[in-house]
């Protein structure tokens, strides 16, 4: 049921991207949309910015020297970026030889921003990038360090969460983020567990929940990934991802009070989350943490649905306890129905449970720029 840089460095750049600097240039926003790609770097305040393309080489001169920064983006159409004093560079992949600059000012809460477009019928967008996703570049500024991926399987000890006749969720969500451990340190990331084994972290729901998203910000965390398996109606199934926000408009009674303790205390505690959701809209760094938490909930959502044909809930927001941190990306997400008649015992099948740890880790992959 439901119960929440890229090294942290990546991380540090990426949400420095979406603040307002006045001396610093971060790594871009990179996103694959229909027919071109475009970066998106942010600027000190007060400069300008003059760009000539020659071959394959964009060359954008700004009216002030911002601190050095270079990345290999990974998208079509784009090799490399590098930034040195003054002179801004972007690499054309091989055919391509039409790119485009434009300044936007600061507006919005976002800083001014340099944006640079790149038409790619010269390269085929990949299949695996959706339109318009958003994510940070990759770095090659000295030794990348490795990133850090927190997963929490929900519930444990004397909290099982939901259970019925075919599977205890529990079991379900350690047994899936011990699959998705496997799988992301294959690949060069490190992972932290909140538990490893069928226990709790305090025997206070409270004080459980609080402790499992502190480790959200212990040390250099790249992504928090919180897992649960749902509970309902017989007739409710599919898969469903979260990120932190106050519940949507028309969603009924907030999925978020049952793992913040259910009751009046989880009630009490939603109510109290919500409120502060409201108010993280007016924070840059709380924005930008959503905005990664959003991308990172959706790859993760259309992975999982496109691996299993599950039906899709959607990627939605809610007040869950466990995804609260402000400078992490962190998500929930629902693995299914544990109480649907059909669902259920696939849940508790070791093949299905392998299916959703794959498609789960594959997302995680492709979000820190891992994908094997």
């Amino acid at each position: 049921m439901v119960t929440p840089s890229f090294s942290s460095g990546l991380w540090g750049w990426s949400v420095a991207a979406l603040l307002l600097c006045t001396s610093a240039l971060a790594a871009p926003r990179v996103g694959t949309h229909d027919g071109y790609t475009r970066l998106v770097f942010p600027l000190p305040s007060t400069t300008t910015q003059r760009s000539v393309l020659r071959g394959q080489t964009l060359t954008v001169t700004l009216g002030r020297a911002v601190p050095s920064e270079q990345g290999n983006p990974d998208a079509p159409g784009v090799t490399r970026y590098a930034v040195a004093g003054r002179v801004l560079t972007v690499q054309l992949a091989p055919g391509c030889t039409r790119a485009t600059s434009r300044m936007l000012e600061a507006s919005g809460g976002q800083p001014r921003r340099l944006v640079v477009d790149v038409p790619i019928p010269c390269a085929r967008t990949p299949a695996s990038v959706p339109a318009a996703t958003v994510r940070p570049a990759s770095t090659t500024s000295g030794t990348a360090p490795r990133p850090r991926v927190v997963l929490d399987p929900g519930h444990g000890g004397n909290d099982p969460g939901m259970a019925s006749p075919w599977v205890r969720e529990a079991d379900v969500n350690l047994a899936v983020a011990l699959l998705v451990r496997e799988e992301l340190v294959r690949n060069g990331v490190d992972v932290v567990m909140t538990r490893t084994t069928d226990r709790h972290l305090d025997p206070n729901k409270r004080t459980d929940l609080d402790k499992r998203a502190r480790l959200a910000s212990s040390g250099t965390v790249s992504a928090f990934v919180s897992i649960h398996t749902n509970a309902a109606g017989s007739s409710a199934q599919g898969i469903e991802a979260f990120y932190f926000g106050a519940p949507l408009e028309g969603q009924g009674r907030s999925t978020a009070v049952f793992e913040n303790g259910g009751g009046a205390a989880g009630e009490a505690l939603t109510r109290a989350l919500s409120t502060g959701a409201q108010s993280m809209l007016g924070d840059l760094l709380a924005q930008a943490k959503r905005s990664f938490s959003r991308q990172l909930a959706q790859a993760v959502h259309a992975s999982l649905v496109r691996a299993t044909g599950a039906q899709s809930r959607g990627v939605k927001t809610d007040a869950f306890y466990v995804i609260r941190n402000p400078t992490t990306p962190a998500i929930l997400v629902e693995l299914g129905f544990g109480s649907h008649p059909v669902e259920g015992p696939k849940l508790a099948q070791a093949s299905y449970q392998r299916t959703l740890a794959h498609a789960l880790a594959q997302a995680v992959l492709g979000f820190l720029h891992r994908r094997p």
